[in-house]
């Protein structure tokens, strides 16, 4: 798992060896101070010699102060190590997340996504900026004091070959039980921003049924479920302190009656026990960090694993390398098409699609609620790649076509009208980034954006809050409209798309759909009236071709067309 993050460090290399060179030094400089404090009192105080114990205090004081440097020195190349470990990682997932089909956002929760960006990264990036003192300062520390104290005296120093297994058996078996209760937190963590992003998004919903309370009910069960989990971490990993309190004391207690009777008998003076005692209390130091440590990269793993879930997700739509075709006509073909969202699912959503749409020419699709309208037209983008069949653009799969390219070359309303947060003129400039007024002018005409716009007081320059809530949804429609035909696209899809407006305005619409002569018009609409002038109108049912034809050939022969007809004509007497 190591060897898999390890690219995202790589940049930042230098700063994390720098990091650890400060750490090995600072940590050399604190083991010397014990061997000065020794000598200190061995021979500057038992002998009363004033030149020594300024000698040695001055060397401890030096000691201190080259440590106190190193550590500053440490925190800001591990804070520089860790920040941009953490930019790197969230950077790469938001690229990873971009390259993703629909059907791989269809793997991740859109909340769980935003858990593993912010609050899983965030988990990695604190465990490389707090983590790499103690993870390389404690082997340090304990290898070298423990060195020091067999120096010392073997016989006492004999006591952490019984105390340190008895600290390492603990450790492994807190840290065995606890990283199961770190995954499980994490996906807690998940289930919280499902019910929070829900209900911020639908908060009008909620308020016009008058569902807080049971939202609350909702909320308050995740977030309970959030706190059970974590009050089961947090306790099985609080053992942790005093498993080590117990081992500490039972360790000096043992160093103090076995180091005193070695002064009464001679064998060992004050100055070593103390020096001793120094070293012991470094080495118990730093398995304390070290198995803080531990506990730390073990909730650190549970998060990397998630991350890793999203950087390793195989995408499932491939762009052909190098290619150099060109959507110049828009003319489309459906051969034999059929689609489903799971490799396993028992049926199809389509099923044998043969269409053929000519370029310049505008065609209808109309069907029930759940006939497959708007799958259908996401199959030419590829949005979602075909089960079956092909689809082809000017007489090539749109398989060989770059996804770039081909996505430029479709203009899409899709039914969710999408606005950002920012002025009128920079979400029109999505569809065109480099377009200037005459074009802007130009597509607010033909999707009857201008009559609002120019009735602002900024005109384009008036801010839209998120999701454009500042507007209506014939509004939003007319300026999602503008945004696509801003790109001056070969094929436009418009999906439901004005839905919201009068039908004077969506005559009008229409009309200037009707000046685009080399743009082939896909429109999608439940109602007749907005499709009924189309040079072709499909039937969908069921996820199949039901009937082609134009309006009086479909109102003729189609039972279906026939039925809608009617039931819309007898709508609008009423």
């Amino acid at each position: 798992m190591l060897k898999c993050l390890y690219p995202y460090m790589q940049k930042y290399q230098k700063h994390l060896i720098l990091a650890c060179l400060c750490v090995v030094a600072e940590t050399v400089f604190e083991l010397i101070i014990p061997v000065f404090m020794a000598d200190l009192i061995d021979i500057g105080v038992t002998e009363h010699n004033s030149s020594i114990i300024v000698e040695k205090g001055l060397l401890m004081l030096g000691c201190s102060i080259c440590s106190l440097i190193l550590g500053i020195l440490y925190a800001r190349y591990a804070a520089q190590a860790g920040q941009g470990f953490g930019a790197q990682l969230r950077e790469a997932q938001f690229a990873k997340i971009q390259a993703f089909s629909f059907s791989n956002i269809d793997h991740f929760p859109s909340a769980s996504l935003i858990t593993r960006l912010s609050s899983d990264t965030a988990i990695l990036q604190g465990a490389v900026s707090n983590g790499i003192r103690p993870l390389v300062r404690s082997p340090v520390m304990m290898i070298s004091a423990l060195v020091f104290t067999f120096m010392i005296n073997l016989k006492l120093a004999c006591i952490f070959l019984i105390t340190m297994p008895i600290l390492g058996i603990g450790l492994w078996i807190i840290v065995t039980k606890v990283a199961p209760y770190y995954r499980r937190m994490q996906s807690a963590v998940d289930q919280v921003n499902v019910v929070v992003q829900e209900n911020i998004h639908a908060i009008r919903v909620v308020k016009a049924y008058v569902r807080g309370d049971f939202e609350r009910a909702k909320f308050a069960k995740v977030s309970r479920d959030l706190q059970s989990v974590s009050v089961h971490a947090f306790a099985t990993s609080v053992w942790n302190l005093p498993l080590f309190q117990a081992v500490v004391y039972a360790t000096m207690v043992a160093l103090l009656w076995f180091g005193g009777n070695m002064i009464f008998e001679g064998s060992m003076k004050v100055g070593e026990l103390t020096g001793f005692l120094s070293y012991v209390l470094q080495i118990l130091n730093g398995l304390m960090m070290l198995s803080n440590v531990f506990l730390m990269l073990t909730r650190s793993m549970a998060g990397a694993e998630r991350i890793l879930e999203v950087l390793y997700e195989p995408v499932t739509m491939t762009d052909p390398k190098h290619s150099d075709l060109c959507i110049t006509q828009g003319n489309i073909v459906f051969d034999h098409v059929s689609f489903k969202y799971q490799e396993n699912a028992a049926e199809y959503v389509l099923s044998d699609i043969c269409l053929s749409m000519s370029s310049g020419c505008t065609i209808g699709i109309l069907g029930g609620t759940g006939a497959a309208k708007s799958t259908l037209v996401q199959l030419i983008p590829r949005l979602y790649d075909v089960s079956e069949g092909e689809v082809i653009i000017d007489g090539h799969n749109v398989n060989e076509y770059s996804l770039s390219h081909l996505r430029d070359a479709v203009g899409m309303v899709l039914q969710k009208n999408t606005l950002f947060s920012g002025t009128i003129r920079e979400n029109l400039l999505w569809g065109n980034h480099s377009a200037d007024e005459q074009e802007l002018s130009w597509a607010m005409q033909c999707a009857c954006a201008d009559e609002f716009v120019n009735a602002f007081p900024d005109g384009l320059d008036t801010h839209l809050e998120q999701g454009g809530v500042n507007l209506s949804g014939g509004q939003k429609q007319r300026l999602c409209i503008a945004r696509a035909l801003l790109k001056h696209p070969k094929i436009l899809i418009l999906d439901d798309s004005t839905s919201a407006v009068d039908s004077t305005t969506e005559q009008s619409i229409k009309t200037s759909f009707h000046k685009l002569n080399d743009t082939t018009v896909i429109i999608i609409a439940q109602r007749i009236s907005s499709i009924m002038d189309c040079d072709q109108i499909v039937i969908l049912d069921d996820g199949r071709i039901h009937a082609v034809g134009t309006h009086d050939q479909l109102l003729k022969d189609n039972l279906i067309y026939q039925e809608i007809y009617q039931s819309q004509k007898e709508g609008a007497m009423l």
